[in-house]
């Protein structure tokens, strides 16, 4: 992998390596598969009331964690109040059911889940590795370690995480108790599960193809043709859902707090010219803030907003920005239309760099500045909390529309649990949002209307879907993807 976790309670950390190392070692009530649909996991079946507010989950009788506590509905509802505890400070899990209001446990295998609202992505959440079931025993005696020793269910334990280096897993042998989605039952096929942290893309790639290593993931498109190609090893992908790479834009202060100029910025990047250029024609440039892989997306935006400088100048000018400096950049009383876009180079994947530094030549070009800046993550973190910034950029992965909520709903602010940052407040776009959680026939309707307000007001500028590349050997067999485009262990083997 190319990132390390910053903790491994499925509660606690917001990460991508999080969840794909956390789905090894977690269960989840219910199992999503890549048409969208949910299947048994721990839950054996569940009920949903008329009104939508009350899940009934029935568990299955035969399930232990790595510690030898059984499963029972207690379990269940302490990972659920654990999860939206503001003591736990969790970064994503708890924003995930922010709907919860309360457990009852009926008896020992039967769960009673009362929603404050309808919350047509409850099931959805419930199928991530964020809201894997912990151990109930872990949770009371060991929370203090929860990061750094996970206990779950699933089909491997936890063995030790090097800090720096890796993380280590081994089969359960006891595990019986794999989802329906999955491709065999019983304990996992592979003994051992070493997940390394590389940062470097092409000494992933080194590892592959010289064979220190059976599966390397991140690798980067500059490579996919080799792989294709290759007589020893081969290229898996999936595209991924979820929120694309995306620029958010400071609405609320400084020059982007003008539509015209936040619209002006949109339309002076060449942005499938650069896509193609830095990711080798293997990523499309975005059109939407979901992305294609993602229930929901609103395909209807294509085309919509393309390179224009005609347009970008005439923006401008209406906005004031009449002058030019003797670099070229566009003024207003004196003052160059400059732009902040902090960014932390761990954080950075995927030539992201690059990209930034592309799209910051193309708004050159328009007579727009952005300060392009590398700052440590502490320092980042600070500034866009506090929004001192004009842009920040990020993605995240997640198999349904509701994401949309997590960044541009008003209670969703990062004081709240989520990440609307810029406190993004349109009644619009909330009732939208309250609409598509109802689920039902209008939800995706209720999805693309926010979908399309984001663009037509520029809040947000999608440049790239993201398509996860993983580089396998040929005595790999098994490897697939789940629908958050993570890759799946616990089927994978050896061919022969």
């Amino acid at each position: 992998m190319s990132t390390e976790p910053d903790c491994l309670d499925p509660q606690v950390s917001p990460f991508d390596v999080t969840a794909l190392i956390d789905r090894n070692i977690f269960d989840s009530l219910v199992a999503q598969d890549t048409d969208g649909m949910f299947h048994p996991w721990l839950a054996r079946s569940w009920d949903v009331s008329d009104d939508g507010l009350t899940y009934t989950f029935h568990l299955r009788p035969d399930v232990t964690f790595h510690d030898g506590t059984p499963l029972d509905a207690a379990a269940v509802r302490e990972t659920f109040e654990y999860a939206v505890d503001p003591e736990t400070h969790s970064a994503y899990a708890g924003s995930l059911i922010r709907s919860y209001q309360e457990a009852e446990v009926l008896d020992d295998l039967t769960l009673r889940v009362t929603l404050s609202r309808t919350d047509g992505s409850f099931l959805q959440a419930l199928s991530t590795a964020y809201l894997g079931i912990q151990s109930p025993d872990s949770l009371r005696d060991n929370a203090g370690a929860l990061c750094v020793t996970p206990i779950g269910s699933g089909p491997f334990t936890f063995e030790e995480w090097n800090r720096g280096a890796n993380v280590v897993l081994r089969r359960n042998p006891d595990y019986q108790w794999g989802p329906a989605t999955a491709e065999h039952s019983g304990p996992a096929e592979l003994e051992t599960l070493d997940v390394y942290f590389v940062e470097e893309s092409s000494v992933r790639f080194g590892m592959l193809t010289s064979g220190q290593v059976d599966v390397a993931a991140d690798l980067p498109p500059a490579k996919a043709a080799q792989l294709r190609s290759g007589n020893h090893h081969s290229l898996l992908t999936s595209e991924a859902p979820g929120a694309v790479y995306s620029l958010f834009l400071n609405h609320a202060e400084g020059p982007l707090s003008d539509v015209r100029v936040r619209e002006a910025l949109m339309r002076s990047i060449r942005m499938d010219e650069l896509v193609d250029a830095v990711y080798f024609g293997e990523y499309e440039r975005s059109w939407s803030f979901l992305s294609p892989a993602t229930p929901g997306h609103d395909g209807s935006l294509r085309g919509t907003w393309e390179h224009d400088p005609d347009a970008v100048a005439e923006l401008l000018d209406e906005a004031g920005w009449t002058g030019r400096d003797a670099e070229g950049y566009r003024t207003r009383h004196g003052e160059r239309l400059t732009l902040d876009w902090p960014y932390a180079p761990p954080l950075m994947r995927e030539e992201r760099e690059v990209l930034g530094q592309g799209i910051q030549n193309d708004a050159r070009l328009a007579g727009i500045e952005i300060r392009f800046r590398a700052e440590d993550p502490g320092t980042y973190i600070d500034r866009v909390l506090g929004r001192d910034a004009d842009i920040f950029a990020a993605s995240f992965v997640r198999a349904d529309p509701g994401l949309l909520g997590y960044y541009f709903s008003s209670d969703q602010t990062s004081d709240q649990g989520g990440s609307n940052f810029f406190h993004v407040q349109d009644q619009h776009i909330d009732r939208w949002l309250v609409d598509g959680a109802r689920g039902g026939t209008e939800a995706e309707e209720a999805y693309a209307l926010v979908q399309r307000r984001v663009i037509e007001e520029a809040l947000v500028i999608p440049t790239y879907a993201h398509i996860p590349m993983v580089g396998v050997t040929d005595e790999v067999r098994g490897l697939t993807f789940d629908p958050q485009a993570y890759p799946l262990f616990y089927s994978a083997g050896w061919a022969g």
